[in-house]
C-alpha cells in the first residue's frame, strides 16, 4: 500500500462508462454491448497563464469541463446507435470514426446545455420570485429569500425527477463506480474490483458539489446586485454575472478541496455529499472495472503530479 493523497484526478459518468481526466491525459471506458471494454484515451492541452488568475480560472475551466463531459457523452452514445443486425464490417468502420465528433456539435451542445442550465436554474426562479414579490415592495430580503428558496427547490426536484429514469440510474451508478475507485486510488490501495468495492460513494470533490456551491455563491452575490424595477433588466444582470459566480464557485471548491482533512472545512461539502444520495447509486463489479479502466489510463508515472 502506497501512501494515502488526494488527487487532482476527477471524472464523469457518461452512458455505460466513465470519463476520467488527469493531469496529461483523458480517458474514456465503454461497456460495449458485446461486454467488452472500449477506450479511448487523448492528451490534456497545456495549462496557459490563464490557469494561474483566480476566479477567471473558474470560468475556463468550467466551460472546458463541459465542453469535455459533452465529448465524452457523444462517444458513449455512439456504442448504443448501432442495431443489432449492423455488419461487423460496417461496426468497424463506425468505430473508428467514433472520436471524430465536428468541433461546431460539441460547442452547440454546450451552449445549448448552459441555456437550458441557464434558463432553469437562474431566469425561472427569478421570474416566479418577481410575480410572487411584486416591484412595488421594496423588501429586496424578502425577494433574495424567495428566489433563493425557488433556485434551490427547482433544482432539488430536478435532481429527485431524472434519478427515477432507467437510464439515468444506469450512468448514477457509474457516477457511484468513479467516486469509490478514485476514493481506492487515493487511499493508496491496488486497483481491484474488490479494493474498491470497499470505498464510499460520497466523494467531498464531486461536481454535484460544485453545482451546488453555484447556486449558494450565486444567493450571495445577487443579495449584494439588489433588484431593477425592469423584469428583463433583473434577468439581464444576472446573466452577466454568471462568469463571476461559477469563479467564485471554483475557489472555494479548490479551497475545500486542499484542506478537505481540517474538520472546521469539512462542513463546506457537507450539503454537496447530501445531494449525492441523489446523484449517485450503488456500482456493480462490471461497472466498477470500466472505472478502475478509466482511472488506470490516466494516473501519471510521478505519481506527485496528481497531487491537488
Amino acid at each position: 500500500m502506497s501512501e494515502k493523497k488526494i488527487t487532482s484526478i476527477g471524472g464523469q459518468a457518461i452512458i455505460e462508462g466513465v470519463m476520467m481526466r488527469g493531469p496529461h491525459k483523458i480517458a474514456m471506458a465503454v461497456r460495449k454491448p458485446d461486454k467488452e471494454i472500449e477506450i479511448n484515451e487523448k492528451e490534456v492541452k497545456k495549462k496557459g497563464i490563464i490557469s494561474k488568475i483566480p476566479i477567471l480560472r473558474g470560468v475556463v475551466s468550467f466551460i472546458d469541463s463541459m465542453v469535455i463531459g459533452v465529448q465524452a457523452l457523444m462517444f458513449s452514445a455512439n456504442f448504443y446507435d448501432l442495431d443489432d443486425d449492423t455488419p461487423k464490417t460496417e461496426k468497424k468502420e463506425k468505430d473508428k470514426k467514433k472520436d471524430e465528433i465536428p468541433s461546431w456539435m460539441m460547442y452547440l451542445s454546450v451552449f445549448f446545455s448552459l441555456l437550458l442550465s441557464i434558463g432553469m436554474f437562474i431566469l425561472l426562479p427569478n421570474f416566479i420570485s418577481g410575480l410572487i414579490v411584486p416591484n412595488k415592495d421594496t423588501n429586496i430580503i424578502l425577494y433574495n429569500v424567495v428566489e433563493s428558496i425557488l433556485r434551490i427547490t427547482i433544482f432539488i426536484l430536478y435532481l429527485l425527477l431524472v434519478s427515477k429514469m432507467k437510464d439515468i440510474k444506469r450512468v448514477f451508478e457509474y457516477h457511484g463506480a468513479e467516486h469509490k475507485s478514485i476514493f481506492c486510488y487515493e487511499n493508496g490501495e491496488e486497483l481491484t474490483v474488490e479494493n474498491v468495492k470497499k470505498y464510499s460513494r460520497f466523494h467531498p470533490r464531486c461536481g454535484t458539489s460544485f453545482l451546488l456551491f453555484v447556486m449558494i455563491v450565486s444567493i450571495v452575490v445577487f443579495s449584494f446586485v439588489g433588484r431593477h424595477p425592469n423584469l428583463f433588466v433583473n434577468m439581464g444582470i444576472r446573466l452577466l454575472l454568471l462568469p463571476l459566480i461559477a469563479g467564485i464557485s471554483y475557489e472555494i471548491i479548490k479551497f475545500a478541496g486542499r484542506n478537505a482533512d481540517k474538520k472546521c472545512i469539512a462542513w463546506l461539502n457537507k450539503p454537496g455529499m447530501w445531494l449525492q444520495h441523489l446523484t449517485t447509486r450503488e456500482p456493480d463489479d462490471s461497472q466498477i472495472e470500466v472505472a478502475i479502466t478509466a482511472l488506470k489510463a490516466v494516473i501519471p508515472e510521478n505519481k506527485d503530479e496528481d497531487k491537488w
